[in-house]
């Protein structure tokens, strides 16, 4: 089943667990974890995105290459005027479950 969501004037953090639900499949009345859900999350309009408490400015992405002095940041707004589809990827990400679906069930988000 496909959702399509609009990103207006919503919340970073409210859309993205609103999303990683429904991309869980935990909507449906037949909801198992350790089955592939057959959901796909379609996003529109993501760079009218809404950052609350000023976290725009404060809020800081880290990568680590692994070797040293390799320690990179990026604050939130400069990542979204960047890439906005990465920041909600991002966030979604990081809230669906830790384990070997995730990789398979991020997939079925389509970002535009």
């Amino acid at each position: 089943m496909t959702h399509t969501l609009d990103a207006t004037n919503q919340s970073l953090g409210r859309l993205a667990s609103q999303i990683a639900l429904l991309l869980m499949g935990k909507n449906n009345p037949t909801y198992q974890p350790h089955i592939m859900p057959q959901e796909k999350v379609v996003i529109e309009n993501i760079t009218k995105l809404r950052f609350t408490g000023g976290k725009d400015a404060k809020k800081s992405y880290y990568h680590y290459s692994g070797f040293p002095g390799g320690m990179k940041s990026e604050v939130l707004q400069k990542l979204f005027a960047r890439k906005p589809q990465k920041v909600l990827w991002l966030s979604v990400y990081r809230m669906l479950p830790k384990n070997r679906l995730r990789s398979r069930i991020i997939r079925n988000l389509d970002i535009k």
